[in-house]
């Protein structure tokens, strides 16, 4: 029998298909005065699956379900209001809570609701399968500002709440492919509004950094990239972004030193020979030398080298990591690469 912290992960549902699902239940209900308990929507796989709606009066609403991702819109009232409409489609309206688009490079009309394509498809497909109507589709969130706080949503120009997403229907628990996306998606944006500067941070306190290093650049120029430095660098290369500087910690620097740009504990070991070639090449100190071996982590040779007031080494890592960041972009980037304390306070040095 598996234990229960040994049970998989268990999925959820998008934004986007919890809009679908309240859509058809407003549907049914503007059609036949009946306030269904439940529906059943097509995903984009062509699978169904039911949601259990609710109602405040005339508003459908279904309860979203992140599963077992930490997602921040997990609990949320994703429901809809429907009007008559005399166009020849469906209109979609932002109510409470749901973000509406002020900047280019989402794909979405400016001034629009911030509904990507696929829920927009699925809501229409939703509804067909009740009516041929159409309607004025009013989408809101209760207390979608509070949720849109703790997403990207404000450096992407949406104001006024979350996006309604998802490309799938579902919400796989700690998705790799989410937070790539998301990545490939802020750094669109930022060219699309003309930034020719753009730093990449690998986390929250990096990026912190970042901000007071560079308080001249707009907040769009900021997109945290976690593990997927290679990614990043290749987005920036392809949108011809002009300055690129990269700004983390001394772990993963080590293993941009070493190689690696897909940064991830499983899909990069920390390689001791490259801590000890920045020891060789730079310093005749013991303690130092001894570090770059002594343990696994990287952290323990950066704090060595502190100790000793010896940055050299640090600075000798930073800049193999340059190198191998610069293979992914082309000579018309210009690139830097900065190297952060461990909270996130000060610059220790760059290449």
């Amino acid at each position: 029998m598996t234990s229960p912290s040994r049970r998989p992960l268990r999925t959820g549902w998008t934004t986007g298909s919890c809009a679908a699902a309240a859509a058809k239940a407003a549907a049914i209900l503007a059609t036949t005065q009946v306030k269904p308990a439940a529906v059943d929507i097509a995903l984009p796989s062509g699978d169904r699956v039911s949601f259990e709606v609710f109602w405040d009066h005339n508003r459908a609403y279904v309860v979203k379900d992140a599963g077992d991702d930490p997602d921040c819109t997990d609990g949320a009232e994703i429901s809809i209001q429907l009007e008559p409409n005399d166009g020849a489609t469906h209109e979609l309206i932002a109510g409470e809570g749901v973000g509406t688009v002020t900047k280019p490079g989402l794909g979405l009309d400016i001034g629009g609701p911030s509904i990507t394509k696929v829920p927009r498809q699925m809501i229409n497909a939703a509804i067909q399968e009740v009516t041929s109507k159409k309607f004025k589709i009013t989408i809101s969130v209760p207390k979608g500002i509070e949720m849109a706080a703790k997403t990207t949503n404000d450096r992407l120009g949406i104001v006024g709440g979350i996006s309604i997403l998802g490309t799938t229907g579902i919400v796989r628990p700690f998705s790799t492919a989410a937070f790539r996306a998301s990545v490939v998606q802020q750094i669109d944006v930022a060219a699309a509004q003309g930034c020719d500067t753009i730093v990449l941070a690998t986390g929250s306190r990096t990026d912190k950094l970042a901000m007071t290093l560079f308080p001249e650049l707009e907040l769009v120029s900021f997109v945290e990239v976690g593990d997927f430095t290679g990614i990043a660098l290749k987005r920036c290369s392809k949108n011809q972004i002009a300055n690129v500087i990269w700004v983390g910690m001394v772990g993963k620097i080590t293993k941009l030193a070493t190689g690696f740009t897909m940064t991830h504990f499983h899909r990069s070991a920390l390689d001791n020979t490259t801590l000890a070639a920045a020891a060789l090449h730079t310093t005749q100190n013991p303690d130092i030398h001894h570090a770059a071996t002594a343990t696994e982590t990287a952290r323990h040779f950066y704090e060595v080298c502190m100790e000793n007031n010896d940055i050299e080494p640090l600075r000798f890592l930073c800049n193999l990591a340059a190198k191998t960041c610069r293979k992914e972009l082309t000579s018309s980037n210009n690139f830097a690469l900065i190297m952060s304390d461990f909270d996130g306070i000060r610059e220790i040095c760059r290449a």
